[in-house]
This record gives structure tokens, C-alpha cells and sequence, in this order.
């Protein structure tokens, strides 16, 4: 998924020195609602200083008045007790990285274009270290700064930037608009392809031109699946870079996951080197031991398919050999980084709800659970312990530091105290039942803003995509359940067969089975929280979902008329026509068992256009026109059968959004709408 970077200036708030776990609620404050949602302060992509003594980060700051945001950078030291701002101009400034003790070097679009800048830490000005005629999208540097790397869209053609650079000049003095394509993609997720390819390019410090790591090859450095940068690191000599790609293979890019782990010199001297190419399979994030001897990285084992479980592998450089260490532990990492001396690594994965933090021993493959609650990211190891980012259902994202076994846990930040001191949340519970197959399925409640044991509250039964994904304890800034809470609904959410964190098994079994077993826990799981909850008032519910959600929205319609009102946003109802009209061709072929002409019973087994006929329960339908995952004219389809039908329907609109509403006001537009729907059925 790509990331948005938004940009906006707010006045010097204090950001540190509580030691609270949580931030303290008091029953008179205001509900919590989509405006405090939108103006949130959001924390991400730390790194670690040399000396472990401090981070910086990026911070998005949001401009309503500009309809969009601003990122700059901060600082603070690993004991929380300094928090400083180190940028201030009106530009986006991102991917920060260490060049050395004091100097940070990152991203920004002062200079009009996407351009690396060096900033000290101790004073001055940014001075701009490139000024290249094509925008940078990301870079990472050797820890004294004397080598870059990074990633630009070029014409993999082309043996020069200049070359590009022509080549876009003469496109757009061109009068003819017409584009001609051969093969797929011809566009992805939210862009019409234009013939670039994302490629690696090296860069001395002291001079020179960049190095085109992957000249000529019709291929890109992908984005990674969590985090949204490209996917490589520079050994710790500078002399190598490992990163990720798809070998060129033309069309079948859409339908093969096959991305695999490549060797490159950085002076350009010789070709990458496939290191996994016996793994049909994805593997992913490579990084470099500390003493640069060996490399780790993700495999899965299931080509085609996008979320088999992750296994670390270590890799051997001088031998060539290699190891699977967590073959036995059933959990699918999505980060993975060395600790200071190399002797563990620590990753991040779903759990019971939860994305929790553990290390594991490089030696022995063993895993450890060190940060279980809340969804945490970014762990880096310090002589503290180990730090990270950490939010959950009542709190957006803050600094904490753990020992390395998981004790002693502190908070180092409180970025949002000054917005969110005035405002009430609800309290969130998980629960568990007994759901599809006899299986134990895990679900959590949120209860209203000022809830009262002797009332009974409407429902919003929010359902999550993927569908391999989980409604767990964290803070979402699309589908947040406490913009219900603030609004007097209690939530209900269900990781449903198909969820992550539960083991893989539980996570396949969604194959081939999307209205099934899903479908039958959604429904237990509603009828077990109405009745463990007595406050939960079950004749007064609506369910909504995105994506996935979306598609189960659409079938929920034919299969039960439960609900008062339905929300679906951005789902399927013909799943054999949206496998003409989606992009990664990799997704239904898994998830469908085959292509619709090899096995039209996949597609037709559970197709939500054949219930249409069932459909009674009012329904609002969300779609983006950017969306190219899950076209428009589904979405469409699905207002035109509700308005043929008579049934009370709504169709909103985003002609700029994608599969996501990113945009301060449309994600306004959107809750208000939404929460008005629910209020007219409901209230």
C-alpha cells in the first residue's frame, strides 16, 4: 500500500515527560468525533541514532484550512526527557537517516522537487546534498554518509537520467493523449502505469554521478507490504546492497508473487544476484547483521499467495548458505531488524488482536513474546532496552521503552496530551466464542462515550478487510471505532476465519470459502457479544465494511435481514466480473482457486449478484473512482440494484480517493454521512 505524505504547520506542543501508560479520561469530557480523529499528530518512521542515545522521527501535522497535511522531523532522546522540532520549513520532510553522529540526512520538497538535504542536529540550516532533474522517492545511508543510496522512477530503457528526463519532456509536449500498452500492469492500485520502473541508484558523497544498481531490467524495487518504502539495505561496509524485486517476466507480473532477495555491488561493477531464487514464493526486507557477515530477510513458502505466513531465513554471505529459523512458529512477521550486537532480531507480528513485539535468538530460531498489548511497531534495541511506537483502541501512537525481556515498561511520549486531554473514549473489551468449524474466534466490544450499565446502545458491526487483516487494539484513521463511540454507538468487531493472528491454518481457511465460514462467525459473534453484553441492544444494528468488508456487506444483504441499515465501501458484488477488472491477478486466482474460465465454481460459490433478489435492508455505498484494486462500477452496480429494488439507499462519491478516503475534509464527509445513516435507522 502506498502512503500519502501530507503536509501543514501547528504551533510547539509538548510532546514528552508523562510516565502514564494511557491518557487519563474523565467522565465530563467532550465525546471523541471525526474532527479530533483528522487533526491528530502522527508519529512514524524513527531511527536510531549511532550512539543509541537518541531518535528521530517523522511527525504529520494536518491544515484544514489546505485540505491536506505537513511532515517534519523531531528529535528525542532515548530517556524521553527531550523532545525538540529540528525542521520548521513550509515543505514536507520525511525518510530521515543518520549520516553520521550529528547529522540527519532526509527527504524534502523545499527545493520544489524530492531531493535528499543534510540537516546537524546541534544548529543550522539544511544544506541540499542532491538537485537531481528526477524526483527521489526514498534513500538510506552508509552510517558516515558517504555512500547513498536510493530510488527513483526511470525509463529502464534509458542509460541515463538525462535519458528520462527527455523522454517525459517529449510525452508532455506531445498534443496526442493516447497511451499504448502490451502487457500488463497497465495500471495499479490507485496510477495508470507510464513505463517507469522504480530503480536502485548508488551515490558518493564526495562526487561523482549515481549508479543505476538495476540498469536496464524491466523491474522495480517494490514497495514493501507494510510501510509503504522500497525494499533494500546497504551493507555496513557500503560495498553491497541487498533489496527485493520481481525478475522481469512481463505480463505474469500481476499474477506471480515471486519477489526475491538480489546481491548488487554498489560501484555498478557487476549485475544483481538472485540469492532465493529457489523459493517460487515472496521474500522480502533483507537486512545486514551488525558485523555485515550474514543477512536476514522474509520468505514465504505459497507462490501466489500474498499473505502465507512470513519465515525468517538467515543467510549465510561467504558460504551462500542459508537457514530457516522460525519454521516452527506459527506467527507471519512484518518487520524484522537485527539487535546492536547481532545476536537477536526483532520483528513484529499479529497476535490474538494484538501486534505485538518479539525478539528472537539468531543462534537458536527461538522466539520470545516481549511486547504483547496494543499494536506496536519499530522496535529498536538501545542500552535501555528496546523502544518503540506503541497505540491501541483509547490512543493514538506514543514512544515506550521495555526491558529487552519486556518488563519495566515506560512511556516516553504523550504527542497528542494537549488535543486529546479534553476528550472522552470508550472502553474496549475483547471476548472470545466458539464460531465456524468449532473453532475459538476472538472479537473485541467498544462501548459508548459516558456508557451507563442500564442502558441499551444501538450497534456499529464494523467488519474488516484484507480479508487476511484483524479489527484488534489499535488506533485506525479510517475505521475507527471510537468516531462510534463519540457518536453513542457500541462497536462489535470480528476476526472471522480468515484473520490474522490466530495461526496460519485459521488464516487460510478463508480460501475458497469467502461467504462460508466468515459469514457464520460474523453472525455467532454478533449473537455472543448481544448476549454477554446486556447493554448491547441487538434489534438496533448496522453492520459496515471496506473492501472485503464491502464484498461481506454485499452478502450479508442476500443472507439475512438482521441488520436495520447496511454501510458497504468500496466491496465487490460480482466477483467473477472483478476479476476482469482488478490489477494483481495473484489475489483472486488464490483466493478463487484458479482463474473464472478454470473454475467458474470458484467465483459463482459465493457471488454476491446472485442474491440481489434477497436484498431488503437499507444500504450506503462508498467508492473512490482512484480505486483500481476494487473498481467503481461496483460499487455503482450495487446503488443501481438498490435504487431498482426501491430500497432506501445512498451513494457517496470520492472522484480523487482510492481505496482508502485520505483527504482531511472527504474523511469528514465520509463519517458524517455515515454516522448520519446510522442515526436515521437507528435512533
Amino acid at each position: 500500500m502506498r502512503s500519502i505524505r501530507l503536509a501543514f504547520i501547528l504551533p510547539l506542543l509538548p510532546l514528552f515527560c508523562s510516565s502514564e501508560p494511557t491518557i487519563i479520561q474523565a467522565a465530563e469530557k467532550k465525546p471523541f468525533n471525526v474532527r479530533d480523529l483528522v487533526q491528530l499528530e502522527r508519529a512514524s518512521s524513527p531511527v536510531l541514532s549511532p550512539d543509541g542515545r537518541s531518535v528521530v522521527f517523522v511527525l504529520r501535522t494536518t491544515d484544514m484550512e489546505a485540505n491536506k497535511g505537513r511532515t517534519d522531523l523531531w528529535m528525542m532522546s532515548t530517556d524521553g526527557k527531550n523532545m525538540r522540532r529540528l525542521t520548521t520549513h513550509e515543505a514536507n520532510d520525511w525518510n530521515p537517516r543518520w549520516m553520521g553522529p550529528k547529522t540527519i540526512g532526509f527527504l524534502s520538497t523545499r527545493s520544489g522537487s524530492s531531493q535528499i538535504h543534510a540537516l546537524e542536529i546541534d544548529g543550522g540550516e539544511a544544506r541540499q546534498l542532491t538537485s537531481l532533474p528526477i524526483d527521489i522517492e526514498t534513500f538510506q545511508s552508509t552510517p558516515d554518509g558517504s555512500l547513498i543510496v536510493f530510488s527513483a522512477a526511470v525509463y529502464p530503457e534509458c542509460k541515463t537520467i538525462e535519458c528520462t528526463v527527455e523522454k517525459d519532456k517529449k510525452i508532455k509536449e506531445s498534443k496526442a493523449t493516447g497511451r499504448v500498452y502490451d502487457k500488463l500492469f497497465f495500471r495499479h492500485w490507485d496510477t495508470w502505469k507510464d513505463g517507469k520502473r522504480n530503480h536502485l541508484f548508488a551515490l558518493r558523497t564526495t562526487g561523482g554521478e549515481p549508479v543505476d544498481l538495476m540498469k536496464g531490467l524491466d523491474a522495480d524495487c517494490p514497495l514493501l507490504p507494510f510501510g509503504g518504502i522500497e525494499d533494500y539495505t546497504i551493507a555496513p561496509d557500503g560495498q553491497n546492497v541487498a533489496f527485493s524485486m520481481k525478475k522481469p517476466m512481463g505480463s505474469q507480473e500481476a499474477w506471480s508473487t515471486n519477489d526475491d532477495i538480489w546481491l548488487v555491488p554498489t560501484d555498478g561493477s557487476a549485475s544483481p544476484k538472485n540469492i532465493s531464487e529457489a523459493n517460487e514464493a515472496r521474500d522480502s526486507m533483507p537486512v545486514y547483521s551488525p558485523d555485515g557477515k550474514s543477512l536476514a530477510y522474509l520468505a514465504m513458502k505459497q507462490p501466489g499467495y500474498e499473505a502465507d505466513r512470513y519465515r525468517v531465513v538467515l543467510y549465510d554471505l561467504a558460504s551462500g548458505s542459508q537457514k530457516v529459523l522460525t519454521e516452527a512458529w506459527d506467527r507471519s512477521p512484518d518487520s524484522l531488524t537485527f539487535g546492536a550486537k547481532g545476536a537477536r532480531l526483532w520483528v513484529t507480528a499479529d497476535h490474538f488482536g494484538q501486534h505485538s513485539i518479539f525478539s528472537i535468538d539468531v543462534r537458536s530460531g527461538k522466539e520470545k513474546l516481549v511486547i504483547k498489548d496494543g499494536s506496536n511497531s519499530s522496535p529498536m534495541e538501545t542500552d535501555r532496552g528496546v523502544l518503540y511506537l506503541r497505540n491501541d483502541l483509547r490512543s493514538p501512537a506514543d514512544f515506550f521503552v521495555a526491558s529487552a525481556s519486556g518488563g519495566n515498561e515506560r512511556r516516553l511520549s504523550t504527542i497528542n496530551q494537549k488535543r486529546l486531554e479534553s476528550v472522552g473514549f470508550g472502553d474496549a473489551e475483547p471476548f472470545s466464542f466458539q464460531g465456524a468449524k468449532g473453532d475459538t474466534v476472538y472479537g473485541y466490544v467498544v462501548k459508548p462515550v459516558g456508557f451507563e450499565a442500564n442502558q441499551k446502545y444501538p450497534i456499529a458491526f464494523l467488519i474488516h478487510g484484507g480479508p487476511q487483516g484483524s479489527f484488534g487494539n489499535s488506533f485506525h484513521y479510517r475505521w475507527n471505532p471510537q468516531t462510534y463511540a463519540g457518536a453513542g454507538y457500541a462497536s462489535v468487531m470480528i476476526d472471522f476465519h480468515g484473520s490474522t493472528g490466530y495461526g496460519q491454518a485459521f488464516t487460510d481457511a478463508i480460501r475458497g470459502d469467502w461467504g462460508g465460514a466468515p459469514f457464520e462467525d460474523l453472525m455467532k459473534g454478533l449473537d455472543a457479544a448481544v448476549a454477554k453484553y446486556p447493554w448491547l441492544d441487538g434489534q438496533r444494528a448496522c453492520a459496515l465494511g471496506a473492501s472485503y468488508g464491502g464484498y461481506m456487506i454485499n452478502w450479508i444483504a442476500g443472507h439475512t435481514d438482521r441488520f436495520k441499515c447496511l454501510v458497504a465501501h468500496d466491496g465487490n458484488l460480482d466477483e467473477r466480473m472483478a476479476y476482469f477488472d482488478t490489477e494483481e491477478l495473484w489475489f483472486p486466482e488464490w483466493e478463487h482457486q484458479g482463474t473464472p474460465w478454470e473454475n467458474p465454481e470458484g467465483y459463482a460459490k459465493h457471488n454476491p449478484i446472485d442474491h440481489v433478489k434477497n436484498w431488503k435492508t437499507p444500504m450506503m455505498v462508498v467508492h473512490g473512482s482512484l480505486d483500481y484494486r476494487v473498481v467503481d462500477t461496483q460499487g455503482f452496480s450495487v446503488f443501481t440494484v438498490l435504487q431498482r429494488k426501491g430500497i432506501p439507499s445512498k451513494l457517496l462519491h470520492f472522484p480523487d480517493e482510492n481505496h482508502w478516503v485520505l483527504k482531511p475534509h472527504n474523511s469528514i464527509l465520509w463519517h458524517d454521512e455515515v454516522l448520519g445513516w446510522l442515526d436515521r435507522w437507528l435512533k
